[in-house]
């Protein structure tokens, strides 16, 4: 089986057409070659703050809003070391602070760094854990910018949450800013009205007499604080890849709607298996007046979708899955929920990460895994699991462009800050926002996907 390292090492090869392609662009068309030959490359080594797209991996073309944050030079010390000295700093670093510090790492990160974690998970375990673990001085989150917001929300004022790398986004958190979901609601409240009514234009009541909403907000994890305070002051709620059905289902007994951003893909697939029809999913696009939609469209709508969506998650292609059969036959296809709706289709199941790495986990020995999700993620299922054949749909190695932005150096050195008294890197978020963003995730945490 091939390993995480050998595979990247892969990028500094992309075949001659590719190589053409990105020379002409700046970039690699999915499927073509490998995304950008600047993987091989350290973190650091990329200018800070990066002007136009994340860096190397699926996300380097999308837009990095201005103001952005950065991460300055770290000492050379850090720089320069090899991943053993890295390797020993750390662990010298973590056993010295003991019980004082919390290392959570997503799926996601480089087994570098999941080789550290005291807790591996998906966003919604690793917000479970956050909370759970109040006896830490500090959370160490090794994940992207909108999950140590998370943490810091639903960790105890005393707690201190550091993000080894600031530079770590999310390019899907992004495309949903404040400024557009505020402009969006006030456009949705003058069209239809804050509760929900009948074809009679009488207002239509739950069990208690309550009216309904007219629409309930439903945030994704991967969103800013302040758009989980703009759901936790509306009536809405945040949902994770795992919970989305529950959360759906919460959000129904609450309005005769549903505006779901940023992630369209999640949206639209987790609705449709609930049997919403494509027809009542209009898409809100924040750049045109109502979204581009008419009023009746909007009024007949069940699920308003935001046009936004996983850059990792959207090169995954039906043809893919159809080479993967027609390469292995009898193979099982699991695909993560944010991927289009036609891949989704197309798989054996969809779910989030929990439940690919559960799928594996349960199959019985001797099974083919094509899984449609993020590289070392795939990798590491691979090395875990020598009795299957697991291996990713897409050919073209490229990662989460700012997930891989979390390096060893950089938790080496905010561990070593924290041995010497300092905190480095501290992501806080403001009591108000806070506040209000803790109330959407509260009921987060309580809407528990079934088994």
């Amino acid at each position: 089986m091939t390993s995480v390292a050998t595979r990247l090492a892969l990028l500094t090869s992309p075949p001659a057409a590719a190589s053409a392609a990105a020379n002409a662009t700046g970039s690699v068309p999915a499927g073509t070659g490998s995304c950008s030959s600047a993987l091989a490359e350290q973190p650091w080594d990329f200018p800070a703050p990066l002007a136009e797209g994340y860096g190397p991996g699926a996300s380097q073309d999308d837009v990095v809003p201005p103001g952005s944050p950065a991460q300055p030079a770290i000492p050379q010390r850090y720089r320069d070391a090899s991943p053993e000295q890295l390797d020993a700093m750390i662990r010298a670093a973590k056993e010295t602070l003991g019980e004082r510090v919390v290392v959570m790492g997503h799926f996601y990160q480089r087994d570098e760094i999941v080789a550290h974690a005291d807790f591996i998970g998906d966003s919604f375990q690793l917000a479970q854990q956050a909370k759970a673990h109040p006896e830490a001085e500090a959370i160490v989150f090794c994940g992207v910018h909108f999950m140590a917001e998370t943490a810091d929300i639903l960790s105890t004022p005393e707690q201190s949450v550091i993000l080894p790398n600031p530079a770590a986004g999310c390019s899907m958190a992004d495309m949903a800013d404040e400024e557009s979901v505020e402009e969006c609601w006030a456009e949705l409240m003058d069209t239809l009205g804050p509760h929900a009514l009948a074809a009679d234009g009488s207002v239509l009541t739950d069990g208690d007499g309550e009216p309904l909403a007219s629409v309930v907000p439903v945030t994704y994890m991967n969103s800013s604080a302040a758009l989980k305070a703009f759901c936790g002051r509306n009536g809405g709620i945040v949902c994770t890849s795992s919970n989305a059905a529950t959360v759906l289902e919460w959000a129904f007994a609450r309005g005769q709607r549903v505006l779901f951003f940023p992630d369209q893909h999640l949206g639209r697939n987790t609705a449709k298996a609930m049997g919403v029809p494509l027809e009542r999913m209009p898409l809100w696009n924040p750049r045109k007046p109502l979204g581009g939609n008419s009023p009746d469209q909007l009024r007949d709508s069940r699920v308003i979708l935001w046009h936004g969506f996983c850059s990792v998650h959207r090169r995954f292609t039906v043809a893919q899955i159809e080479q993967a059969r027609a390469e292995h036959p009898g193979c099982t296809v699991v695909v993560h929920p944010e991927c289009p709706m036609e891949v989704v289709d197309a798989a054996d199941s969809a779910g989030s990460t929990d439940h690919i790495r559960k799928a594996v986990a349960a199959a019985e020995p001797g099974q083919t895994f094509a899984i449609g999700t993020e590289i070392n993620m795939v990798n590491r299922l691979a090395a875990q699991h020598p009795e299957h054949t697991i291996f990713c749909l897409d050919p073209v190695i490229c990662p989460c462009s700012t997930m891989y932005r979390i390096h060893p150096g950089y938790l080496a050195w905010v561990l070593e800050e924290l041995v010497a008294g300092r905190v480095v890197n501290q992501v806080s978020v403001s009591r108000d926002v806070a506040q209000e963003a803790s109330v959407a995730l509260e009921r987060m945490l309580a809407a528990v996907p079934r088994a």
